[in-house]
């Protein structure tokens, strides 16, 4: 029978391209990772591996099969070889119990380290060095300590899984006694539902790193979400983090994720990093589409946020000014109405006009009790939603704001649901800054601050403030500039024009 030249297809190639809530690593994105770390240490029989958050084993497996081919001088014997690798070098914790399961059937071909079929003759327990152990949230205040999770959500009978991660719930020498790691590696959980309206989440991930840091080894590489450049909540302690370690080598960054996982939308793109403790510099920053890699080589801690684009920095370094049109943005929520307020239907006497997502109602302005200063100016207005997401459309453009950007009137307030820019005594400046709100030049501005699809005050950081006692256009700001053509051209592939 002739031997077919068509290569088997790979289980775990299929569970990375399922859309779902676990977000899988593929063998060819693992081996990605891998290649950021010097490659003698898979010919060293004494470097020890770590996934802190195992899902398929894809990590552990494919580590495995490079030090299989590293250590072949030094211990010749396959079997011998296999043991030495499972029992002393390669190390992880599952995040549930299915997927300890999996895990122990990608790295050691089945569901038990010492079962019949396994490839370690090593082992005298079930679970070899892939483990898992149930743990329990510590609830205070309705919150887990640990990570943060909503004790209505999980705190749940052993019958069902509560998602209490052991790495960061458990002390890692109850797991592994008195362990140091080389490297760790992996692709941890990104969130956990708190309970809220909408599906709402809250971010996980940074406590695998943050954890993972504490470990102290020689290299860290996880992959994430990539919000916690600009955005995220619940995560400006951690940017702050992470933009002033220097041991912060490499980030190479996805900002449309299904560039790196095919079947998952993550809004605002997803990264992963290689942090070296002996490493002290500038970070090598690779921005990664489907056509190309555009690398640089900058510090992390130039701007309170990490812009992702390498082609926008020298931009941003033309145009960026002490004077920023953020210091015109009223904060969220601007006159502590939410989005559900609605108002009279009738206007009575001392009285203002709320505007709301479903049209306008009617408020005292007694009730009104924040930023009183700007009910009697002119106001634009937009919705805090990115215009199409956060997700480039078809054209590969942004439009980042609304079509229906207005202007609110001297006697009208807005609900939560919109961002309000301006306090103009004259209606004509509140037109001039719509003009200059629908140039590319200002939207592209906004696009470099910003990761989530939610518009607030710190995405016009970056905004340069105008004059507006006149409109804008493009051309304008472009020859205020001093923008060459290449930039312009940048810009312009990048932002929609505007209706």
């Amino acid at each position: 029978m002739k031997k077919s030249n068509v290569p088997s297809a790979d289980i775990l190639n299929c569970l990375a391209n399922l859309s779902s809530d676990e977000v899988f690593t593929s063998p060819e994105l693992a081996n990605k990772m891998l290649d950021l770390l010097p490659q003698e240490l898979f010919s060293n029989p004494n470097t020890t591996f770590f996934d802190p958050c195992c899902k398929s084993g894809v990590f552990l497996r494919e580590i495995s099969k490079r030090l299989i081919k590293g250590l072949g001088t030094e211990i010749p014997d396959l079997q011998q070889r296999i043991n030495h690798i499972m029992n002393k070098q390669v190390f992880g914790i599952a995040l549930t119990k299915l997927t300890a399961e999996m895990g122990r059937r990608t790295l050691y071909c089945a569901k038990k380290a010492n079962g019949k079929y396994s490839v370690a003759t090593c082992f005298n327990n079930e679970q070899g060095n892939l483990r898992y152990m149930r743990c329990n949230h510590t609830w205070e205040n309705g919150k887990c300590v640990c990570c943060g999770a909503n004790s209505a959500q999980y705190d749940r009978t052993d019958a069902n899984e509560n998602y209490a991660y052991p790495f960061i719930h458990k002390n890692l020498n109850e797991i592994f006694n008195n362990m140091q790691f080389d490297v760790i590696i992996g692709n941890p959980p990104y969130q956990m539902s708190d309970g809220g309206n909408n599906a709402s989440a809250m971010p996980i991930y940074h406590h695998f790193v943050r954890q993972a840091k504490k470990l102290n080894p020689h290299y860290l590489i996880m992959i994430t979400p990539s919000r916690w450049f600009a955005g995220g909540r619940g995560l400006d302690e951690y940017r702050n983090e992470m933009l002033n370690d220097n041991r912060i080598e490499k980030i190479v960054d996805f900002a449309d994720s299904q560039d790196c996982f095919p079947a998952v939308i993550i809004g605002g793109g997803v990264s992963y990093f290689l942090w070296n403790k002996n490493y002290n510099g500038l970070c090598t920053v690779v921005n990664m589409t489907k056509e190309e890699a555009i690398t640089s080589k900058r510090s992390l801690k130039e701007f309170p946020v990490f812009v992702r684009s390498n082609k926008a920095i020298n931009i941003i370094h033309k145009v960026v000014s002490s004077k920023s049109l953020s210091n015109e943005v009223l904060p969220s929520n601007p006159f502590g109405f939410r989005t559900y307020v609605r108002g009279e239907s009738q206007k009575t006497e001392g009285c203002v006009a709320l505007i709301n997502s479903e049209g306008i109602g009617y408020i005292k302005r007694v009730d009104v009790e924040k930023n009183t200063d700007a009910i009697d100016k002119y106001n634009v207005i937009l919705t805090r939603a990115m215009s199409g997401g956060n997700k480039p459309g078809a054209d590969g453009k942004y439009q980042i704001i609304p079509n229906t950007i207005t202007i609110m009137s001297k006697g009208e307030i807005c609900a939560e649901t919109y961002i309000c820019i301006g306090k103009f005594n004259k209606k004509d400046e509140a037109n001039n800054l719509m003009s200059y709100l629908k140039t590319k030049f200002c939207r592209f501005f906004m696009l470099q601050a910003m990761t989530s699809i939610m518009i607030n005050k710190d995405a016009f950081r970056f905004v340069p403030l105008q004059d507006f006692s006149h409109p804008w256009t493009d051309e304008m700001l472009y020859k205020k500039y001093g923008l060459e053509e290449k930039e312009i051209n940048f810009i312009e592939s990048m932002i929609k024009p505007m209706e």
